[in-house]
């Protein structure tokens, strides 16, 4: 946490994971670094991130994974945070995993109407 610019989290929500970047970690950070969660929202405590925000410990964040699944409450403390960019739970959105999306769903399609077992994997 000392030495990085950036920190991007792409973990599970686990019982190792959860609370995993709270107040103590956002404290070890660069006052230039970032912080990027686009993980599972417990992974991150949000009120910890916002209050290093504000108190400039941190240069900035962005969050596509919060507690709840959007929209969230008017009172979310990441929503007032200075230097953070939220989005809704869109990050996978990519031109190329809505293709790989669409072969998943014709390749069980056809698997199916041959009757066979589809992947559920």
């Amino acid at each position: 946490m000392e030495r990085t610019d950036v920190v991007s989290l792409h973990c599970p929500l686990t019982d190792q994971t959860k609370g995993m970047i709270g107040r103590e970690e956002l404290a070890r950070m660069r006052r230039h670094a970032i912080l990027i969660n686009t993980a599972r929202g417990g992974v991150l405590n949000s009120a910890a991130l916002a209050g290093a925000l504000e108190w400039g410990e941190i240069a900035g964040a962005t969050c596509d994974i919060f507690e709840m699944e959007p929209p969230l409450p008017e009172d979310h403390p990441l929503l007032h945070s200075p230097n953070t960019i939220v989005t809704p739970h869109i990050a996978f959105a990519s031109e190329e995993s809505m293709e790989q999306r669409a072969e998943i769903v014709f390749n069980n399609l056809y698997v199916w109407l041959d009757g066979h077992q589809i992947n559920t994997v």
